[in-house]
Formats: C-alpha cells, structure tokens, sequence
C-alpha cells in the first residue's frame, strides 16, 4: 500500500528496524520521548498512547499503522500492562478511524497462546488457554479491540522471540543471567523454542501492511521457522561474548512454587521485577513452537535469517 505510514513505539527495538526497513517510504515516528525523537530523521509525532491525541494535524496523509508499541515483561501490575497495552490500543483504533486508515497491523504476542505444558506447532485457531502473565492477558485483550474493528482491515502479527542488534530483553537477559549464576536445567534439558531475528519480523510486518483483503481479520504467527534446545540457545549465544555457562539441574515444580511466592511478594511490596519469575523459568521447561504455514500462504512471507546469521547479525558490533 502506498501513503503515510504511522509507527507507534518507533525508537524501541522492532519500531527501529522497521524505520530502517521503511527508508523509502514516507514514516511518521511515534514515542512519547520527544528527546529521541528529535534525533530521527523521519517526522515524529510525541504522544504517550495511554493519553488522547488532541491534534491530528500532523497525521494528516496516514493510510496505514503500524502499531508496535507496547509494554513487554514477564511480570508487573496489571493495571500498568492495561494502560499500555489495551487502553493505548484502543486509543489508535479510535485515531485510525478519525484518519479514515485503509490497514491497521497490530503487532501482539504468542505469549497469548502459552501454558506451562509442551505445546508444538500451535497454528492461530489454537484457543487462548488462562493467561499466564499479566502481559499475555493484556496482549489478548488488545486482539480482541483489534479484531473489533474490521473497517480497519486490521492485520494481527505474533512474533516469538525477537532478538537481534538492538534487543536489551531476550539474549541480554539471558547472558546476564549466565554471568551471574548457573541457569536451571529441567527436565533433562528438553526445552525448546522458536526464535525470530528481528529482520524477520520487519519483513513480516511489511508484507502485512501490503497484503491484499485476504489477509483483513487475520491472526498470523511469526517465528524463524526452527524450533531449538533451549540448552543450544544459550550455550551458542554464551559462546560470542565469552561466558562461562553453567548448568544446574534442578525439580521443576518447587522452583515454580518459589518463584509465584516471589512474584506475589514483589506486587505487595516494592513491585520491581524479581530475580527469577514464573515465565522465565517456563521457558527454560516446556517445548514450543509455531505453525508458520498461514503466513506463507497469505502474506506471502518466510523467515531468511537462520539462527547462525542471526547471532552475526547480533554480535558483529562487539568486540
């Protein structure tokens, strides 16, 4: 599609690549930092999402949004991951509507989807099961508001595990966590997810912006195509930057215990994010994946970065 392109949370991580990816298009940055976004060379519109945009002034032109923005954690209160994730969204459906939008492309979560169990090759008509994070519960929640809106021809994207330059969540998290203590292996080591190089997801995120009507009211997962150990994961990734990785094998169940009573603890008190969480540890147990056939088969999109590209993609710029 042609026309303006609007891009909400445009100075986080998937928001940079996809500016960088859209060079040739006309942009518009959305953060609510006005400071960074004066050092972007596109036009930036500061406006926090949780708050109504007075003026559309500046918008006039967008045809398509491109909403990214989000708050993404493993735990906080809920009512912070509400205010970001539904109140905001429902907030940009209500602009798009005011711009008369011809395409909305939400970028949500397959965490929507996750359970504390095995779950492989989940293709999009998978029920939602309980939420198992406040986030999750959020992200289903803003699909919901999205797919209410199909005079948007609205798109809905789940991209699992981005990482990639840039990214100060999924790989930094985890080679911090390496440095500092041994990571826990369960089950003998039988986790495994599918990751996606944050180049990826930006072509996804065009080819849904360009789809034709096929793909309005759509759910799509996202992912780079390959489902690995956890335990390979994290011994490649700790082996470019030099760390020392430790294993630890630890039962499952008495850890999780600990970490809900931790989580609790922490809502009740100070309400900064515990050393260990619920989610974090999940990851480290179950096996999962995603079926990325309907992607192929509506947007025309595949994953091209392997997961040894990725890394020196990710990597290159360190010493």
């Amino acid at each position: 599609m042609s026309g303006r392109i609007l891009i909400t949370g445009a100075t986080g991580f998937l928001g940079t690549t996809l500016r960088r990816a859209l060079h040739d298009r006309d942009v518009i940055a959305q953060s609510r930092d006005p400071a960074r976004l004066e050092a972007l060379p596109e036009p930036g519109l500061a406006w926090d999402l949780a708050e109504p945009l007075p003026d559309t002034q500046s918008l006039q032109g967008v045809e398509t949004i491109l909403h990214c923005a989000a708050l993404s954690a493993p735990f906080g209160h809920l009512h912070d991951f509400r205010r970001a994730n539904v109140a905001a969204t429902a907030l940009v459906i209500a602009l798009a509507r005011r711009l008369g939008v011809r395409r909305l492309v939400h970028i949500s979560s397959p965490s929507v989807l996750f359970a504390p169990c095995d779950q492989l090759d989940l293709d999009e008509t998978t029920p939602l099961p309980a939420p198992y994070t406040s986030y999750a519960r959020t992200k289903a929640e803003a699909e919901a508001l999205v797919l209410a809106a199909p005079d948007l021809s609205p798109v809905i994207l789940r991209p699992r595990g981005l990482y990639g330059a840039g990214d100060t969540a999924l790989l930094p998290r985890l080679l911090q966590a390496a440095r500092s203590r041994p990571l826990p292996l369960f089950r003998g080591g039988h986790a495994r997810i599918d990751l996606t190089h944050v180049d990826d997801v930006a072509t996804a995120c065009i080819a849904a912006l360009d789809a034709g009507p096929e793909a309005s009211g759509q759910i799509f997962h996202i992912s780079g195509g390959t489902s690995l150990p956890v335990t390979e994961i994290a011994s490649r990734a700790c082996a470019r930057v030099n760390v020392a990785l430790r294993w630890r094998k630890m039962p499952l169940p008495p850890v999780l215990f600990a970490a809900s009573i931790a989580e609790r603890m922490a809502l009740l008190t100070h309400g900064r994010e515990p050393m260990v969480t619920r989610y974090g540890l999940a990851l480290f147990a179950y096996a999962q994946s995603l079926n990325i056939g309907k992607a192929e088969k509506i947007l025309g999109w595949r994953p091209r970065i392997s997961f040894d590209e990725g890394l020196d993609r990710t990597f290159k710029a360190r010493p």
